[in-house]
């Protein structure tokens, strides 16, 4: 059996988003690679979760392309995914939400349940499987709505802020959960305010301000020697607007 064409890399290509004449988003253009971690940094309102946001699908770019290569048009929507900030989960048991997301994916009844079994062992989540999804920590929400993306075997798997407001050893456990991922054979593209997060998952850091590309790099060299001023100014904790 072949493996499934891949459906990287991803273009972005002069993309704009704007609402009643105001631009959030304007003329992106950057490539995400095969295999790659990829962090979007900037200032709030600078465009990282509207620029998750188009790449998903979720919303229309106004401007621009935005180009998946490879597979069939049909199969791309099916092989990337996307974890919110605030994980939506049904109001079912951890087991349940797995299984369901399964369902759509287009698996059979036994399938779906060996595919969510598979993913709570996967992440250490099997102790959860019959508590209800919505009684758990934010972190361990945080951990089961990764969990179920990775269950549908996603190609890209799109995260943004997987870790706001969590304590240290619940951000601990997501990034963990992210380099499993990434581990078998995600590439990840994902929004943080955490500086150090980025640090440790980063292979290449895209920095957005005013919903421009300022700066594109290798984390070391971002984080050691950026060359916009933005940049400085960010890592430095300077507000930027």
């Amino acid at each position: 059996m072949h493996a499934p064409v891949s459906i990287l890399p991803l273009r972005l290509e002069n993309v704009s988003y704007a609402v009643r004449g105001k631009i959030l988003v304007d003329s992106l253009s950057f490539a995400l690679e095969r295999g790659r971690r990829v962090v979007l940094l900037g200032p709030n309102g600078a465009g990282k979760s509207l620029t998750l946001r188009l790449c998903h699908g979720l919303v229309k770019p106004s401007a621009g392309k935005i180009l998946w290569q490879g597979a069939p048009q049909g199969e791309k929507r099916l092989r990337h995914a996307m974890v919110f900030q605030r994980p939506v989960l049904l109001r079912r048991t951890a087991f349940a939400n797995l299984v369901h997301a399964a369902g759509l994916a287009g698996l059979g009844f036994r399938d779906r349940r060996i595919r969510a079994a598979e993913a709570l062992e996967h992440f250490g989540l099997t102790p959860f499987a019959d508590r209800a999804a919505r009684s758990l920590s934010g972190g361990e929400q945080q951990r089961l709505a990764i969990a179920r993306a990775w269950a549908l075997r996603p190609e890209v798997l799109f995260l943004d802020e997987p870790t706001a407001a969590l304590d240290p050893a619940a951000t601990r456990a997501v990034e963990e959960t992210i380099r499993l991922c990434h581990a078998d054979g995600m590439t990840i593209l994902m929004t943080t305010h955490d500086l150090g997060q980025a640090r440790r998952l980063a292979d290449e850091i895209l920095f957005l301000h005013q919903g421009r590309l300022a700066e594109s790099a290798p984390a070391p060299k971002f984080f050691e020697e950026p060359r916009t001023e933005g940049a400085q100014a960010f890592l430095r904790g300077d507000l930027l607007w």
